[in-house]
């Protein structure tokens, strides 16, 4: 029987550096139909063909620290200057090694959230970016 993989211990690499995390949410990936019909064709439905290959944005939470990385990566694009980067999200099992890794390429920032600020509260602060990719791949080992 196959047990169900927890999702808790994982780690996002950017390109060589290693980045912790809160919560990651891995883009959905959605093949368009390209729908069509032949005017010979008997059938009075149309036949229906894969199109392109749309992903969401990978969405990545974590406790604000002194570190401007996150916001850096967003400010050059919001500057212009577009530097795409390769995004690896590996699962790791008992003995902290990769075995489900998603790969994502020529990915880049989209959008920087910063965190929501509350007197009352004494949560750790939150900050968020998304990031547009342009393929997806998953490694199982």
């Amino acid at each position: 029987m196959v047990s169900p993989i927890p999702s808790s211990k994982f780690v996002v690499n950017f390109g060589g550096d290693a980045v912790n995390f809160q919560e990651v949410i891995l883009p959905d990936s959605e093949i368009e139909i390209i729908e069509y019909r032949d005017g010979s064709d008997v059938l009075s439905s149309v036949r229906k063909y894969p199109g392109l290959t749309k992903y969401s944005n990978l969405i990545l939470k974590r406790g604000m620290t002194k570190s401007k990385e996150l916001y850096e990566w967003f400010k050059q694009i919001k500057q212009g200057k577009l530097e795409r980067r390769d995004i690896t999200v590996s699962i790791l099992n008992e003995e902290n090694e990769p075995f489900v890794v998603w790969k994502l390429r020529n990915c880049w920032p989209t959008k920087y959230s910063g965190p929501a600020l509350k007197a009352k509260d004494s949560s750790i602060m939150i900050e968020t970016l998304e990031i547009a990719t342009e393929d997806v791949d998953v490694e199982i080992t």
